[in-house]
């Protein structure tokens, strides 16, 4: 059939040809639409249910809202993992689902779960939804900053322009806040005023939150026009505020001016940002929606800030301090120019092997249309323009021409044989019996190639989002590669393959190669026996190597930006924070590598930030490495920053702010490694965290490690006395009521002045509730017949130590300990952890561990190639027989796998890389090219086994071992230029690759470094090896009479 294919296509040309404008119009079309991203989103699909729970303890959060929202949400269907953090005044149940789980259908199951759920929190506490943002949705962040505006001032700016506007940005799913000051009128009041009046707090409270309201009275119609109603009653300020009446005896009224101090005052904040060390900034985080292109919403966001900059007031600038887009942009220009180098070295290779530009032409224009063919199949898929899309086209490159290449070189070859004067016809007829002599073998080894990479498909998680717009791209060049092999090919042969062709006799480069290979397949064929056997010893020896090499999840893609999170312990107050994170900043930018720092304690105002106030996340924008200091690397750069930033009583951890952020989401893990312990008790539990800590602290390679002090939290514990309450007629609810809004400051209203909401609090003096004595003291409950008695009297009031922040995990209570590595391979580094965790830590009975963190993925990746790797080789060794159907051919090239499989091992101890992911995509890839090679040359060996067969039944003998041994030495080496300029293409396009350095290189070295260690030993065995076992398997079969 594909003999007929490539007739049909010989014999019209104008067809294939007008398909093929057809297809460069698609392509190039499908290369201006596709969306452009620097990785594909890693993240996995997320729902995050957020509560405000205003100045509660992480305790009372956790048993009243987290809890029970926890625990309903374990019911959702296709839900995989339910994390809850409980915080001071906040709630986040973070509910993960399957692979391929559509977010809105996400979204609307836990609405439904949602509602059964709401019925068991407390009155008033309002569960809400997080925005349908990405786990990596953070592709913006910007600061205000003014000369001569307040940090107060900023953020009123920020929060009722700035983030509303940029917000109707397209594709903005969210736009938070975070640092400066929120604005509230808070009233102060005065505890002996309001005994001496006899009115009670909740009174004040109450005044307030009934005179803040307008009303409307329908219409009035007066001379033929109609009148609206207001009653307008809304507090427009400090002046309205104090003028409330609370109490009116004998017609004096009792105002709040004179019980109490109304003013503008900054609110309580659980979160500060800091800029380049210079002082605090207000700041915003722009979250992309789900499914948006992050290149798009960044560029729709610079364009909305241009436009509102002219609405801000005078001074008042926007200053971009994290931005995604130079990431893409770099990826992206980096492997363009990647595949540039490669198109221009396959190109020249082609010319120099065939001396014959014209004939090179084939290869070189069927090229981008294979190329394009991919990118049509990447449209039409939604699979955007990314580091590993095009790395997937970037790895088939050389080998998407092989099937071109040995065609072209085959027609020389039959061209050679015609007689000088001969018609054109015979020159096409030549150019189609030598397209139809290799075609179907060579269409089948291109689909090899395309099938030996179906394993990556099955990746699951992150390595699967990961890899496999890698493996759709790759598979899409190669299938279309494989077609154009037997359709475009032969026609572009027809159009270009003309005027004079070298002679392969006189091709100096073809001499040479012939000249080299003749002996060494001579002693092969003299010593059979023994190249098999030291190619077994070799394989052998390769073990060395194998055990040598460490193992990690991902080598780490260098973002250009770093984050640096260190963690201190709780209890850090949100001004004492501040204070670290501006020093910390300060060191940070004096390093002369630093662009600028952007610094973040505590959590920003979204529900996409879970994170508590000793929880630190800077980023560290790096100037272009070619304004750092010679012979500085990240590695030491880190390194440096890590020796300079040793604080008392802090962790340091460094990773990259994409990489944070997957990781943070997949695993709760922030930290190359991570160990999860599970239990009853967070003190018991805090106990095995510590002991875990010390014990993996002393484990090689361990840079830091820190375990979460669940029980490090401050606390003013009241505790009621009943029987004093008893005596007063008072209930523990009404003294909950005078705690919560004296010490608490309850929000009682808020006051609307034009776009802008203050919220109007009550509360104490700081002076009076500033220790324990006081507050027993000076707090004062109202009881029956209008007397009030201080707080002491009826409760007590103790310092405690607590939980600061619990998280749960599938509702059971969790403790994380962070550990990050140095110098060492994360493989072995877990299984000496592990160990020595073991032997030292004794575990009482219900508590328990599980490693997290990237090791987490890894464990679960190699779970699955065990499984799928057997089934591809199976795979492989079908189509090999149905292109054979002979089980020796089969065999035989089957065999080359593990050869192939030798160099890759070596060349990967060489370099000093660590097995990953990215190092096993490569020895998939490298299974189909060795497989290919393979093909090709038991196809020339078979078709001179053949000529020599037909010359001896001509001649009227059985062939004998002479015989064999002209065939092997015709078909292994006077063909010996078509497999090497195919081993030579594929190793040349994948060199650029190789030895680039820019964004992404981490990466797209991995999976070529095997590629081409295994195209070096994968050439030796097939000019070598493949010969041996062919004359070897052919004699035996000559003695039993079976080759005829």
């Amino acid at each position: 059939m594909l003999s007929r294919i490539i007739d049909w296509s010989g014999r019209n040309p104008f067809l294939i040809l007008l398909a093929t404008v057809f297809i460069v119009i698609a392509g190039v079309i499908a290369v201006m639409k596709t969306p452009l991203d620097a990785l594909p989103d890693l993240s996995d699909v997320q729902v995050i249910v957020y509560t405000e729970y205003p100045g509660q303890a992480p305790q009372v959060v956790e048993d009243q809202v987290t809890y029970p929202l926890t625990t309903a949400m374990l019911a959702v269907p296709k839900s995989k993992v339910v994390r809850g953090f409980s915080f001071f005044g906040a709630s986040f149940v973070y509910v993960i689902f399957e692979d391929g789980t559509d977010i809105y259908w996400a979204r609307s199951r836990v609405l439904e779960y949602l509602n059964f759920a709401s019925a068991r929190l407390p009155r008033g506490v309002t569960p809400s939804l997080g925005p349908d943002a990405t786990g990596v949705g953070w592709v913006y962040q910007y600061a205000l900053l003014a000369k001569d505006k307040t940090l107060a001032e900023l953020r009123t700016i920020q929060d009722w322009y700035v983030r509303y506007q940029l917000t109707k940005a397209h594709g903005v799913a969210e736009v938070a806040s975070l640092g400066g000051f929120v604005q509230t009128y808070q009233v102060t009041v005065d505890p002996l005023k309001l005994r001496s009046y006899g009115i009670p707090l909740m009174k004040v409270s109450q005044v307030i939150r009934d005179s803040n309201r307008d009303v409307g009275g329908r219409v009035v119609e007066m001379a033929e026009t109609e009148y609206m109603v207001r009653g307008k009653g809304y507090l427009r300020g400090k002046a309205d505020i104090e003028m409330l009446v609370v109490k009116s005896e004998g017609g004096t009224p009792v105002l709040i001016r004179d019980i109490a101090r109304v003013e503008m005052a900054p609110d309580e904040r659980r979160g500060v940002s800091e800029l380049n060390g210079e002082g605090e900034v207000v700041s915003g985080i722009v979250m992309s929606r789900f499914g948006q292109n992050a290149l798009e919403v960044i560029h729709n966001i610079k364009l909305k800030v241009q436009e509102i900059s002219v609405g801000l007031p005078e001074g008042v600038t926007i200053q971009a301090v994290y931005d995604r887009s130079e990431l893409i942009h770099r990826a992206i220009s980096t492997i363009t120019f990647t595949l540039i180098e490669q198109f221009v070295i396959v190109a020249v290779v082609c010319v120099i092997f065939l001396m014959h530009v014209r004939s090179a032409l084939v290869a070189i224009v069927m090229l981008p249309v294979g190329v394009l063919l991919a990118f049509i199949a990447m449209r039409m898929l939604d699979i955007n323009s990314n580091l590993m899309s095009l790395g997937g086209i970037a790895i088939a490159i050389g080998e998407m021409v092989d099937a071109a290449i040995v065609m072209t070189e085959n027609a020389h070859k039959h061209l050679e044989r015609l007689p000088p004067d001969h018609r054109a016809a015979e020159r096409a007829e030549a150019i189609m019996i030598a397209c139809r002599e290799v075609g179907p073998a060579l269409f089948f080894s291109l689909l090899i190639m395309t099938v030996s990479f179906l394993p990556v498909f099955t990746l699951e998680s992150q390595e699967g989002r990961l890899f496999s717009p890698l493996a759709y791209t790759k598979t899409f060049a190669m299938a279309g590669a494989a077609l154009l092999s037997i359709t475009l090919v032969p026609v572009l042969m027809l159009l270009f393959i003309r005027g004079k062709i070298m002679p392969e006799a006189k091709n100096p480069i073809n001499r040479f190669m012939i000249w080299s290979y003749r002996p060494i397949i001579a002693g092969v064929m003299r010593w059979k026996k023994l190249t098999v056997a030291l190619a077994v010893i070799v394989m052998g020896l390769s073990v060395y190597p194998l055990s040598k090499l460490g193992g990690e999840f991902m080598p780490t893609l260098n973002e250009g930006s770093l984050l640096f999170m260190p963690t201190s312990l709780p209890g850090m107050s949100i001004t004492k924070a501040a204070e670290v994170l501006q020093t910390q900043d300060k060191i940070i930018k004096s390093f002369p590598e630093v662009a600028s720092v952007y610094g973040k304690a505590g959590r920003a105002g979204t529900a996409t930030d879970p994170a508590p106030t000793e929880m630190f996340e800077t980023v560290i924008n790096l100037k272009p490495e070619s304004e750092w200091r010679p012979g500085m690397t990240t590695d030491k750069l880190i390194a440096e920053m890590d020796k300079a930033l040793q604080f008392p009583g802090i962790s340091n951890a460094w990773t990259m702010p994409i990489k944070a952020r997957i990781d943070m989401l997949a695993t709760g893990i922030r930290t190359p490694v991570g160990i999860k312990v599970f239990g009853r008790d967070l003190g018991e539990m805090e106990r095995l965290a510590k002991e875990i800590e010390t014990v993996v602290k002393a484990v090689p390679g361990t840079s830091s490690a820190y375990a979460e002090r669940l029980t490090g939290g401050s606390y003013l514990d009241i505790e009621p006395d009943r029987l004093a309450l008893a005596r007063y007629g008072l209930s523990v609810g009404e003294l909950l009521d005078v705690i919560g809004t004296a010490l608490g400051g309850e929000m009682v209203t808020t006051a609307v002045e034009g776009r802008e909401r203050f919220g109007v609090t009550v509360r104490y003096p700081r002076e009076l509730r500033s220790n324990p004595e006081q507050i027993e003291r000076e707090v004062l409950v109202p009881i029956m017949g209008g007397a009030m008695v201080p707080l002491g009297q009826v409760a007590k009031v103790a310092v405690v130590r607590g939980a600061p922040g619990i998280r749960t995990e599938n509702a059971l209570l969790s403790a994380y300990i962070f550990i990050d590595i140095r110098d060492r391979d994360i493989a072995s580094y877990v299984t000496d952890a592990r160990k020595a965790v073991v032997e030292q830590v004794k575990f009482p009975p219900g508590y328990y561990v599980t490693w997290s963190g990237q090791y987490e993925y890894m464990e679960r990746a190699i779970d699955k190639m065990k499984i799928v790797v057997p089934v591809t080789l199976l795979t492989i060794f079908l189509l090999l027989y149905l292109n054979f159907r002979r089980l020796t051919e089969t065999f035989i090239v089957l065999l080359s796998v593990p050869f192939a499989l030798i160099g890759g091992v070596w060349f990967m101890w060489w370099l000093d890389y660590n097995m990953s992911i990215a190092v096993a995509v490569g020895f998939i890839a490298l299974a189909g090219v060795a497989a290919e090679t393979g093909v090709v040359m038991l196809v020339y060996l078979d078709n001179a086994w053949d000529a020599v067969r037909e010359r001896c039944r001509a001649e009227g003998r059985v062939p004998g071992p002479a015989d064999l041994y002209e065939a092997v030495m015709e078909g292994a080496v006077a063909r010996v230029r078509p497999k090497i300029m195919t081993v030579v293409t594929t190793m040349a396009g994948l060199m650029p690759i190789m030895w680039d350095s820019g964004t992404g290189s981490e990466v797209m070295s991995r999976i070529a470094a095997p590629m081409i260690g295994g195209m070096i030993s994968s050439t030796v065995l097939t000019l070598a090896v493949i010969p041996a076992i062919y004359a070897l398997v052919k004699q035996w079969r000559l003695r039993k009479g079976l080759e005829q």
